[in-house]
């Protein structure tokens, strides 16, 4: 009777080391995918802030030209606005004249 109960008793060991070890092994896999995801989360967070960089790049490079065009834009109608004045200038001369 003791033997059996010794038996019985070893093999309950033995269940639950198998279930301690199946326990372990299922914590450890989930932890691997866990770090996996980090990982290509942080891949893909990586690639994003470097898409936005080149994009913001850009746009400061777009903004410093939109900025030219405008002042050149100004300068040409300052200028227009001085030709506009010697016309007017030049024609009450005309009429001064005769």
């Amino acid at each position: 009777m003791e033997e059996a109960y010794q038996q019985s008793y070893g093999q309950d060991w033995g269940i639950r080391i198998r279930d301690i070890e199946e326990k372990q092994k299922l914590i450890s896999e989930r932890l691997m995918l866990a770090g996996k995801t980090l990982i290509d989360n942080r891949d893909k967070t990586f690639e994003e802030m470097q898409e936005i960089k080149k994009e913001l790049l850009k746009l400061k490079e777009d903004s410093v030209q939109i900025k030219r065009l405008l002042q050149s834009i100004t300068e040409q109608l300052n200028n227009s606005a001085r030709k506009d004045e010697l016309i007017i200038l030049q024609k009450q001369l005309d009429i001064l004249r005769s």
